[in-house]
């Protein structure tokens, strides 16, 4: 059941039940392998992320992970209609108490599985749906939820490529450079350690971004990896994505959008 003991709950037949034809494959499961995942905290990170890297490799197989951190119903998210028609992405599970996925799963363990064993792509995004909750203190965000899957991948033996949030144009200054919510996720949420993946920027932006990582020890958990981001428009031009951010396009708020560019160079690589 999925939203639970509420007038709305719904019947799933999760992966992992024994009445699923892939219940054996959770009963042999060993290891994730290495798989890549791809970790983001807003969902407006899927769409431009996914963009990227079949411009770079059209033969990369890439699926989805939504968590219950926004939108329960997968249907609601248009940029999910969209990837899917254009072939960007294959398919989606859906976890925890979000709903609609082309595979529904109880928690993220069990959605990490599901998407190595049983859809088999190459790369794994993991974002919310539409809507993260937002309160303006420290520990009170939905986008928590980045440093347990950190830790979840590692504990199944995933290789976990991490999004930071980050902006030079939000109206809030907690958001400014790395947003605080990556902040908080990097430095004491995740217990584990990830790649995390910084655009090359101007000078001055660099020395703020270097500034708030060094200022938490960030380095000293995490590898960071400094990578070119600056194709992500010609891979949304060629797609014709027209994602925004908070409202904010590629032309308003630049960095949110080449540090996507930047994750699909490096992911690219990697597979290589």
């Amino acid at each position: 059941m999925k939203l639970r003991y509420t007038p709305q709950q719904i019947r799933c037949l999760a992966a992992e039940e024994e009445d699923s034809p892939y219940h054996d494959v959770y009963m042999n499961f060993k290891s994730l392998d290495n798989h890549i995942f791809i970790i983001g905290s807003l969902h407006s990170m899927l769409g431009p992320t996914a963009a990227m890297l079949k411009w770079l490799n059209k033969d990369i197989k890439i699926n989805y992970i939504m968590t219950d951190g926004g939108s329960l119903p997968i249907y609601f998210s248009n940029t999910v209609k969209l990837l899917k028609r254009k072939n960007l992405i294959e398919k989606t599970i859906t976890i925890g108490h979000a709903f609609g996925g082309d595979l529904e799963c109880t928690n993220i363990y069990t959605g990490l599985i599901a998407a190595k064993e049983i859809l088999k792509g190459n790369v794994t995004i993991i974002t919310m749906g539409p809507g993260i909750v937002g309160t303006g203190t420290k520990y009170g965000f939905s986008g928590i939820e980045q440093g347990q899957i950190i830790d979840a991948v590692n504990t199944l033996g995933g290789n976990p490529i991490i999004i930071p949030r980050i902006s030079f144009k939000d109206a809030r200054e907690r958001h400014i450079g790395i947003s605080h919510h990556t902040r908080t996720v990097l430095s004491e949420i995740a217990k584990t350690s990830g790649k995390v993946i910084i655009p090359i920027l101007d000078e001055y932006k660099l020395n703020i971004i270097n500034g708030q990582i060094e200022n938490l020890n960030i380095d000293k958990k995490h590898e960071i990896i400094y990578e070119e981001g600056n194709n992500i428009i010609d891979a949304m031009n060629n797609f014709d994505l027209a994602i925004t951010t908070m409202g904010r396009g590629y032309e308003e708020d630049r960095e949110f959008f080449l540090t996507l560019g930047a994750v699909g160079n490096y992911v690219a690589k990697v597979l290589k």
